[in-house]
């Protein structure tokens, strides 16, 4: 059963992010078109079940989640 809440944005990436990271990697900032490229592409270099499944790991204390997690840190 879906809840109002599940619509809720949990993180975003703004083009300030995006602008910092080039300025610090490249020393400078991107153009329009180049922002454009990235944006298109930066989702698919997001490990987006795996980010979700470690911070669900350190906060909830339920021991299944707790061994599951374990056992792949360990490459089991």
């Amino acid at each position: 059963m879906k809840n109002e809440s599940d619509d809720r944005i949990v993180y975003s990436i703004n083009v300030a992010d995006i602008q910092e990271v080039a300025s610090q990697v490249l020393e400078r900032r991107l153009s329009k078109e180049e922002i454009a490229l990235v944006e298109e592409s930066v989702g698919d270099y997001i490990d987006w079940f795996q980010a979700i499944e470690n911070s669900i790991c350190e906060h909830i204390t339920l021991p299944i989640a707790r061994t599951r997690f374990s056992n792949r840190s360990k490459g089991a």
